[in-house]
């Protein structure tokens, strides 16, 4: 939506929209995460590493991932939260 006042453009997001971009792209990030956790840990890990910046990890890894749909919903619910609270954040600013 785009509301003009006083000869200013503003943009407003629309949160359903937004969060469920995020929803989606949550999801495929984490599929991609599993696929590249199961068949090539040793990347897997290297980029988990430095991710959490060098913590040795090496006790919590198990040699296979698990708990796909859990890890799938959960983490899609909290992008699609994400992307929600972005834009309605971004829209009160817009006031």
């Amino acid at each position: 939506m785009v509301l003009i006042r006083e000869g200013v453009r503003e943009v407003k997001l629309n949160e359903s929209a937004m969060a469920k971009g995020f929803g989606v792209l949550g999801a495929a990030y984490f599929l991609v995460c599993y696929i590249v956790a199961l068949f090539t840990p040793g990347l897997y890990k290297a980029v988990a590493a430095s991710w959490f910046h060098m913590l040795d990890l090496s006790s919590a890894w198990k040699n296979a991932p698990t708990g796909f749909i859990l890890g799938l919903v959960s983490f899609s619910v909290a992008s699609y939260i994400s992307g929600w609270l972005l834009a309605w954040t971004y829209n009160k600013f817009v006031k």
